[in-house]
């Protein structure tokens, strides 16, 4: 591929990518400053125009790729992780240096990032050395004999330019990646991400397609992209080739994929008791917007029927969103949907397990066995790290 055909390409993946860690959400222009709250403290994303004194203006393309890759800044300092190197550590270097061109080519803004303020020891610096030799490099791809070659590109896009396990993969004490459980989910900002393994996704609905236009458009007959994942569709995915985002969807699920699970709606007459008085807090809250047997509307409120959030086991993300709202969305194609107001302080615990409970039974498939105090618990851990994501 030309050098200038692939500096055309990078402007729609892992450019996309760094313009999402790099900025304030009213600003578009590189200049960083977008705070990334993690259990240490508060990291703010650099400055990365060509400004030679405040952005990487002096960087060499041999400097720039040992920034990518090992997480060493020019000076020779470390970089925090919250720069997701241990990803981009296999980036290859004509990926690497196209980005270089790129972003050395755009307007360079005088503009210092605020400085990140970390607690003791994690603010100093040097002591990321031995960090770095234990989990610098922790994220490996997958051996790729037998498969096919959309699947090698999709693991490229996901594993590395994407750096999807950053957030869909646990991490330990140390705020490492577990390498061993890749993919599996990963918590941060009091929300799940969910695991991205092929029964996992399958289990909840996906195909290869549904997975695909989800990444394109933020939407799909499985629900909206909110929280986390909204900038990543805004900033990013939705400017994919079709076919990476094809190849994303073909590693994701697999050569071949698992069937994906049909869940029928549970007639009323079958739900538990705290499923029929959540029902009637459905009517009450939800079915202005949603409908009232969860059909959704267009441009206002997705459908219940199908919705992947109702599918999963942890019920997190759902009382998240029930308690908090979403803000209004724009997707691709003029498409939006309206705010959801959060209902935080209107429902009580009882009210809300009830509600979780119906939802989950009717329309996800799952046991309406949700009880008041687990639910208590659930909101009392959100609300712990309600400002922290994780990255």
């Amino acid at each position: 591929m030309a050098f200038s055909e692939r500096i055309s390409r990078l402007k729609s993946s892992l450019i996309r990518e760094i313009l999402a860690a790099a900025q304030r959400p009213e600003v578009m222009s590189f200049a960083g400053g977008l705070p990334i709250q993690s259990p240490f403290g508060t990291i703010y994303g650099t400055n990365i125009t060509p400004d030679k004194e405040h952005g990487i203006g002096a960087y060499s393309a041999d400097e720039f790729f040992a920034a990518l890759t090992e997480g060493k800044r020019k000076d020779g300092a470390y970089l925090y992780p919250a720069m997701p190197y241990t990803s981009y550590h296999l980036i290859e270097r004509e990926d690497a240096d196209a980005i270089y061109a790129y972003l050395m080519a755009q307007e360079p803004i005088a503009r210092p990032a605020p400085q990140t303020s970390l607690s003791f020891p994690f603010n100093v610096r040097m002591g990321l050395a031995g960090w770095n030799l234990l989990y610098g490099k922790s994220v490996r791809l997958q051996p790729e004999e037998g498969r096919s070659e959309a699947w090698k590109r999709g693991q490229y896009m996901v594993e590395v330019l994407g750096h999807c396990g950053e957030c869909h993969t646990p991490r330990n004490l140390a705020g490492a990646l577990e390498q061993d459980k890749r993919l599996s989910g990963g918590l941060l900002n009091g929300y799940l991400a969910p695991s991205l393994l092929p029964g996992a996704l399958a289990a909840r609905g996906w195909t290869q397609p549904d997975l695909a236009s989800f990444l394109k458009h933020g939407m799909s007959a499985q629900g909206s992209m909110f929280n986390e994942m909204f900038p990543v569709v805004h900033h990013s995915t939705q400017h994919l080739d079709d076919s990476d985002l094809a190849a994303m969807a073909t590693y994701l699920l697999g050569d071949q994929p698992p069937p994906a699970k049909v869940v029928q709606a549970l007639p009323e007459a079958q739900l538990n008791d705290s499923g029929k008085r959540g029902r009637q807090q459905y009517l009450n809250v939800c079915a202005g917007c949603h409908g009232g047997e969860g059909e959704g509307k267009p441009h206002i409120a997705v459908a219940m029927n199908g919705n992947t959030t109702l599918r999963l086991q942890d019920p997190r993300n759902l009382l998240r969103v029930i308690e908090d709202g979403i803000v209004e969305q724009q997707f691709t194609g003029f498409e939006r949907m309206q705010p959801m107001p959060g209902f935080a302080g209107k429902l009580d615990d009882e009210q809300l397990t009830d509600l979780l409970n119906y939802l989950r039974q009717t329309w996800g498939g799952l046991p309406g066995d949700l009880g008041p105090q687990q639910v208590a618990q659930l909101k009392t851990e959100s609300a712990s790290v309600h400002t922290v994501k994780v990255k």
